[in-house]
């Protein structure tokens, strides 16, 4: 006989399927010293919902004929988070994050809210995902593994910064022009570069930026580039460095 799946939460609720031969008019299914729900019957397989239970119990099937030899079912306890990382990424998702924590051998899927992502199962303590897609905000990060759901940690889709003005949009080589940037979604800037220079900044709201732009070494336009844990805008040509008068 077989038994599938082998494993299941230990509150109980698992549907297995058991294989065999003469199994046609089961009285009873037990898992240990428990007796399982019955839920189809035919001369080749039983199907039930396993009881709850803890450790390894054997399994077996009674018919009038008599009672089966064993097979061993697992209890699996439900999955025990500590810690996700990084907690913040881009709406369009495609980033991986690490949950950490305890029984997560069995994991088969993590949910980002209602999006179901698939994990990739480093050790019982610790598995890798890729985020779907999602919204901005935050959302709850649940895994499921065959000893249950468990919830209680957050992750915070961020949307993807622009970039809507400079002002002023030019100033001196020597860099130290205060610029104020104006756009979207910069709360959680990260970096700002000047034709890939980075330059100090201040985040004053999620719609401004104030930055000092750094030196260059010759006069003319530049790209100017913004960073945050949303992904980044760039404006192509966005400050214009001036040539110092001459006498």
């Amino acid at each position: 006989m077989s038994i599938s799946p082998n494993q299941g939460s230990t509150g109980g609720g698992t549907v297995v399927t058991i294989s065999g031969t003469n199994l046609g008019g089961a009285t009873s299914v037990h898992f240990g010293s428990k007796t399982a729900t019955i839920t189809a019957n035919t001369p080749t397989s039983v199907t039930a919902t396993s009881p709850s239970g803890t450790g390894t119990v054997p399994v077996t099937v009674t018919t009038p004929g008599g009672t089966s030899n064993p097979l061993s079912f697992f209890y699996v306890g439900a999955p025990f988070k500590s810690s996700i990382s990084p907690v913040t990424g881009v709406t369009a998702g495609g980033n991986t994050v690490t949950l950490n924590g305890t029984g997560l051998t069995t994991a088969t899927a993590v949910n980002f809210g209602s999006a179901t992502a698939t994990p990739t199962v480093v050790n019982d303590g610790q598995l890798t995902v890729t985020v779907p897609a999602g919204t901005a905000g935050p959302v709850g990060v649940s895994v499921t593994t065959a000893g249950g759901t468990n919830n209680g940690l957050t992750y915070t889709y961020v949307d993807a910064p622009t970039i809507v003005t400079l002002d002023p949009a030019s100033g001196p080589t020597s860099g130290g022009t205060s610029v104020t940037i104006t756009g979207t979604g910069l709360t959680t800037t990260q970096s700002v570069t000047f034709d890939g220079v980075p330059a100090p900044f201040s985040v004053i709201s999620d719609t401004v930026v104030s930055v000092s732009t750094p030196p260059h070494a010759t006069p003319g336009t530049v790209d100017v580039t913004l960073t945050t844990t949303g992904g980044s805008d760039t404006v192509s040509g966005g400050f214009e460095y001036l040539a110092s008068p001459g006498i």
